[in-house]
């Protein structure tokens, strides 16, 4: 099988974690080459994945001649500089989210990347997930009728660490919102099939001393009607929070905790309603809950896989970076929300 030759920029932290091994099971993809600044860790990386080479510098990733895509791991100060110099180098790009600093940095992105004829891709690999893959397919054939409310909830402990760029705003543009709100706000609006028209706010920092939010809480109002709720926090312990994503409909609802996160797995219970009329005693009858049969593996491998797909055969790519600039224009409203108290809408 014929395989894209892969560079990594910031092959530390979350690429070494998960992208990385992800991709070395991936069976259309081939790592090259890793870049950190830190020509040192650069190397130990490029060993511990059996990449052929490994650099310090952005420059010197991108003008290798072997390499066709790159991902890009790095703070999200430096994607700006590194996206273009990979479209000008005529490589396909996937980039963490968000894509840049500011929404006029993205659409600038997206048309660099246009113009250069390169192909991209966004970081948003929950949307792999198998049961979250389940889920939309639920929705979409209209198995809890219509979507009437939904919720999402993504937290973690992140307390301050020094040189954390996360916990910086001037290196992250935001915090738990920012980084953990973004994969709810996005598989809401993708297995839904709607999109956020206005959105409310508050976001404040409660029980750390960094300068971004470490407690989110938006509500959004849908295209289809829905309302639904994000709960994006970095203050509760990983044991006290089950992550969340439950959508609810006019003929039922699915539950799923473990769903949104790093790992495919969870746990789902889809809750179809008996036919049947008005009932004023409002009876909680039992119904037993169906049984959806996914076969897990890894989001990331899905994810390479999907995009080099694109690349060596045409595929639609199915993350398009224009869709992380809608959810980060989201972001900003809900921002804006939490600093004026009011609902801004999203257009």
């Amino acid at each position: 099988m014929k395989k894209v030759k892969w560079g990594v920029l910031g092959a530390g932290g979350i690429a070494d974690r998960r992208t990385l091994p992800g991709m070395m099971l991936a069976e259309n993809a081939e790592l090259v080459a890793v870049m950190e600044v830190n020509m040192e860790l650069a190397e130990k990386l490029r060993a511990k994945y059996n990449a052929k080479r490994a650099y310090d510098n952005t420059e010197a990733l991108v003008n290798d001649p072997e390499v066709e895509a790159v991902y890009i791991a790095s703070p999200v100060l430096y994607h700006k500089d590194q996206v273009i110099a990979c479209a000008k180098a005529k490589k396909h790009i996937l980039v963490e989210k968000p894509i840049a600093m500011t929404l006029e940095d993205c659409a600038e992105l997206v048309k660099i990347c246009e113009d250069a004829g390169v192909l991209t891709a966004t970081g948003l690999m929950m949307r792999y997930g198998a049961y979250n893959m389940a889920m939309k397919k639920l929705i979409a054939e209209g198995a809890i009728g219509q979507v009437v409310s939904c919720r999402a909830q993504l937290t973690c402990w992140y307390p301050e660490i020094p040189g954390a760029w996360r916990q910086d705003k001037k290196l992250s543009g935001g915090g738990a919102l920012m980084d953990m709100g973004v994969h709810c706000i996005d598989l809401i609006e993708h297995i839904t099939g709607s999109k956020t028209e206005a959105v409310f706010g508050i976001n404040e920092t409660k029980s750390f001393s960094y300068n971004v939010d470490d407690s989110s809480n938006i509500l959004l109002k849908l295209s289809n009607g829905a309302t639904a709720y994000v709960d994006s926090n970095f203050n509760i312990p990983d044991a006290a929070a089950e992550c969340r994503l439950e959508f609810y409909g006019t003929r039922g609802s699915i539950l799923a905790s473990g769903t949104i996160g790093q790992v495919d797995g969870g746990n789902v219970k889809v809750v179809i309603a008996k036919e049947g009329g008005y009932d004023a005693s409002q009876a909680r009858n039992e119904v037993a809950p169906l049984e959806l049969n996914v076969e897990l593996g890894n989001m990331y491998t899905r994810e390479i896989e999907s995009f080099s797909d694109s690349i060596l055969n045409g595929s639609p790519v199915q993350v398009p970076m224009t869709d992380a600039v809608w959810v980060q224009k989201v972001i900003n409203a809900a921002y804006e929300s939490g600093e004026k108290g009011i609902l801004v809408k999203v257009d």
